[in-house]
């Protein structure tokens, strides 16, 4: 989907307008679901719909992969549509505002858009027992409506390559340096969730006039946060302003010339939940991938490989990764993204030409 005019004003606008002649557009009034087991009649009942549509923000090699352990583990494939966080929601929002019922579940990388998906009745609620038994409950809803499935870093980064370890920035303050000038790569707000929240971060604690700053840098504009770590990996950049924290340690790990900065002023966040949609095609399905996604299988698996961190309880992190402890963190704002996003879409755009 390319249609970046399909605002959250307009997701909104859309659904009131079918308050008439659909039960979906009436906000909800949840009780708190009993936590749900992964049982052999759920089982049963997923495999007898035989296939599940996972919408997705996460990098397409990971969503490919765990696609592919579900099926191998249950024998029921997961058609994978991905595409960046504020597209995967655009989307979502044409198709119901369609009366148009494709997708299962869904995974974002911008968790305001829970709160749009929620106030219009979309969501259904669903706690699985392991979520309620071994995560946090800041992490899932209490209601059921979306579960943090990861949690995600927007770092600096760096090529060793082509830049010495002293010589590397240590704050988004350093990348006004003239130095490096032409050296920059960074994501954009209007396609990726991460850079949604990492951009709505520091424009609130280091203002706008940073970007304006910033943008005189000459700075290359990627889309997605999966694209700023392979563009400093391919040496095309020597910096990338922010991103796919997880990928670059990836990278990494593989061999290539990479390291990552926490920024002094605090390193941008955002969690990455999960959510069921009410009407949707396999329901059953869906419930049962949604469960697994958060079984600590599933989620070792994704710190494992995808190098993301999760919020179960009892998966281990490698010991050369970071702990988010440990990292000093600027403070998610799911609320006020809900409410700013379409200004900082314009604003970003005005400021960098794009």
């Amino acid at each position: 989907m390319t249609d970046t005019t399909f605002t959250r004003r307009t997701v909104l606008k859309g659904t009131t307008a079918l308050a008439a002649t659909t039960v979906f557009a009436s906000p909800i009034r949840a009780q708190a679901p009993a936590p749900s087991a992964i049982t052999p009649a759920l089982i049963e009942a997923a495999k007898k719909e035989g296939k599940i549509a996972f919408y997705t923000a996460m990098d397409l090699d990971f969503a490919n992969r765990l696609g592919k352990a579900f099926e191998a583990k249950y024998g029921i494939p997961v058609r994978v549509e991905r595409s960046g966080a504020e597209r995967v929601f655009t989307r979502i929002g044409q198709e119901y505002t369609a009366n148009i019922r494709a997708v299962d579940v869904a995974n974002t990388a911008d968790a305001a858009h829970c709160i749009v998906w929620t106030r219009n009745g979309w969501l259904e609620p669903y706690l699985p027992e392991e979520v309620a038994q071994h995560y946090d409950k800041a992490y899932f809803d209490p209601n059921g409506m979306h579960i943090t499935t990861r949690i995600l870093v927007s770092p600096i980064a760096y090529n060793t390559n082509l830049v010495k370890k002293e010589d590397a920035p240590k704050s988004f303050k350093d990348l006004l340096d003239p130095k490096w000038l032409g050296k920059m790569v960074k994501g954009h707000p209007a396609y990726s969730g991460t850079i949604m929240n990492a951009t709505f971060q520091i424009a609130r604690d280091l203002g706008w006039g940073y970007f304006e700053q910033l943008a005189k840098q000459k700075i290359m504009q990627v889309q997605s946060a999966t694209d700023t770590p392979k563009k400093i990996q391919l040496g095309e950049r020597a910096v990338m302003v922010d991103g796919a924290g997880y990928l670059v340690i990836r990278y990494k790990e593989e061999g290539a010339p990479l390291e990552v900065v926490y920024p002094e002023e605090g390193t941008p966040l955002a969690a990455g939940p999960s959510v069921l949609f009410k009407g949707s095609p396999n329901p059953n399905a869906g419930k049962l991938f949604q469960n697994w996604m958060h079984t600590r299988e599933a989620q070792q698996f994704l710190v494992d490989w995808a190098r993301q961190y999760s919020a179960h309880g009892q998966t281990v992190e490698k010991p050369s990764v970071r702990p988010l402890k440990d990292i000093k963190l600027m403070k998610e704002d799911p609320a006020g993204v809900e409410k700013a996003a379409d200004d900082v879409k314009k604003r970003y755009a005005a400021i960098f030409k794009v």
